[in-house]
């Protein structure tokens, strides 16, 4: 065991030299930047405070959003999704996968559950011993379960999923406005150095690995902003854009996307004051996602609604899809509903009449 717990040790603090080589290159930066640009090359008094001010927004709203990705730990399944002690015994017992598969199908039943393995199965981690919920999926080098895992990132030494997906796109964000702030006021001192303008000091080659420092990261940041963009307005996660999320009905990988602006708030959340800031603002709890409508899913109950007694039914169109739990939370968010998209059976009882609401599959 003694070895083992060495390891595992050396292992962890290997982890932060990435973190503790941003950290230095940073801290570099920062000097670099105030000392030997503003305070030093730069004669221009107020061309050294816009800079200043400019600079230290950027470097504030950078560092903290860093910070946040980092030290934010990576959102577990809950209690719920854990096996009951007289079904997990069972399920430790049987040595047979059907039989062990229809005990995880007891249990899931009342779980809000609606993607499977690619065998059509309860996605259960043996690791972790819990059933795991929607787009959650175990990160080895956290050895855990982590809620809508997106990936494990070396440079900030941590899962990025649920709890810290928004801060980690604006530390994307704010490290690209970062480089391209520093890359951009350097440039004309960055010119001055091969046309020997510059004063014969030392700070002439800090302007210089400046530019260079910062070129090479903005252009690396942008390709990686730009792809999580992407993600985040299909409403995928990284592994998900690599292999599509399995429904009952089959692969999909658009099965969680609500449209655009639905997609960008379910990480930013509704209030766009907030988005800029590193602040938790996604929607939900990480366990369920609203999922678009997109086969006929025998297993999930009918949505039935109470109307008012004065209120006339109309015979509607054939339905095409039964509403599931979530789905049925995404269509109470929306204040109108097309006619188009509604059909109404009438049922009679007890002299009431009830609606069934269906939604229409997309095409």
């Amino acid at each position: 065991m003694a070895p083992t717990h060495v390891l595992r040790c050396c292992q962890r603090g290997l982890a932060w030299i990435p973190v503790i080589f941003i950290a230095l290159v940073v801290c570099w930066s920062y000097y670099a930047y105030v000392v030997e640009l503003c305070i030093i090359t730069i004669p221009s008094t107020g061309e050294k405070i816009v800079y200043l001010v400019l600079f230290h927004l950027s470097f504030i709203m950078f560092v903290w959003s860093y910070w946040m990705t980092i030290f934010t730990r990576p959102a577990n399944p809950s209690k719920e999704f854990c096996l009951p002690k007289v079904e997990k015994e069972q399920y430790e017992k049987e040595e047979r996968p059907e039989n062990q598969q229809e005990i995880l199908k007891r249990v899931a039943s009342s779980l809000p559950l609606y993607t499977r393995t690619g065998a059509g199965a309860i996605r259960y981690c043996d690791r972790c011993q819990v059933i795991k919920p929607d787009r959650c999926h175990h990160c080895s080098a956290c050895d855990m379960c982590v809620l809508k895992m997106d990936h494990h990132c070396p440079w900030v030494n941590n899962c990025v999923g649920f709890s810290n997906y928004k801060y980690f796109i604006l530390f994307l964000a704010y490290s690209l406005v970062y480089c391209l702030f520093i890359a951009a006021t350097v440039l004309q001192y960055f010119i001055k150095f091969w046309t020997n303008e510059l004063p014969d000091t030392h700070a002439k080659f800090h302007v210089l690995f400046l530019f260079f420092v910062a070129a090479m990261f903005c252009i690396s940041i942008l390709s990686l902003f730009s792809y999580h963009l992407w993600l985040v307005g299909k409403n995928r996660s990284t592994i998900e854009a690599f292999r599509a999320p399995v429904f009952r009905n089959g692969p999909d990988k658009n099965g969680f996307s609500l449209g655009f602006t639905k997609n960008v708030a379910q990480v930013f959340g509704d209030e766009k004051k907030y988005w800029l800031c590193p602040i938790f603002t996604s929607q939900g709890d990480g366990l369920t996602f609203p999922t678009r409508l997109v086969n006929i899913d025998p297993e999930q109950p009918t949505v039935i609604i109470q109307p008012d007694s004065s209120k006339s039914v109309e015979d509607g169109s054939v339905p095409q899809s039964p509403m599931s739990d979530s789905q049925n939370r995404l269509l109470g968010s929306d204040h109108h509903i097309s006619d188009d998209h509604l059909s109404i059976d009438p049922l009679k009882s007890d002299g009431t009449d009830d609606i069934t609401v269906y939604l229409e599959s997309e095409s």
